[in-house]
């Protein structure tokens, strides 16, 4: 079975990389810039209300890990119910969103949105869209908690210390 992606907003995207990368099944990460105009933006740009939210997009292999089980995971780091922000950072670019590619993976992302609407007793403020656009950030962001240990993230350390057996 070949990998898939899907595209996720929660907040300061260095953090939500190094969530997911901790994960067996997930075979590759980036941050970038998604779903704002369809020009490239640069972190300055977004910053400054370009209209991008910063985004993880997440690869995975199915088989070893379910798209299912990668929203589940999500959810616990994120709040769900928070508008352009999550932690300490606060704008459009740290909006919550699920953005899909394949329109097949709709149907799991339902669910699971779904489920957690009724945990949380409201209407989310995650938006579920399709991917319109994903610019690639900037090197320097690209795994950015791994090469400056010390740098903010509003995931609790804990949380970044699930899977892979740590």
């Amino acid at each position: 079975m070949s990998n898939s992606a899907i595209y996720l907003a929660g907040g300061c995207f260095w953090g939500l990389q190094k969530f997911f990368d901790q994960f067996e099944g997930v075979v590759g990460t980036e941050v970038g810039y998604a779903n704002g105009p369809e020009v490239a933006p640069t972190y300055q740009d977004v910053c400054h209300d370009s209209g991008h939210a910063e985004t993880v997009r997440v690869d995975y292999d199915p088989s070893a890990i379910s798209l299912t089980a990668l929203l589940e995971k999500y959810f616990l780091v994120i709040d769900p119910l928070s508008v352009n922000q999550q932690g300490h950072d606060r704008g459009i670019q740290y909006r919550t969103g699920i953005y899909y590619t394949d329109p097949a993976q709709l149907p799991q992302i339902e669910a699971v949105y779904r489920a957690q609407e009724a945990k949380a007793g409201s209407k989310l403020a995650v938006e579920l869209m399709p991917l319109q656009n994903f610019f690639t950030a900037e090197e320097y962001h690209q795994k950015y908690l791994d090469k400056n240990p010390g740098g903010y993230c509003h995931i609790p350390s804990k949380m970044l210390r699930l899977g892979k057996g740590e």
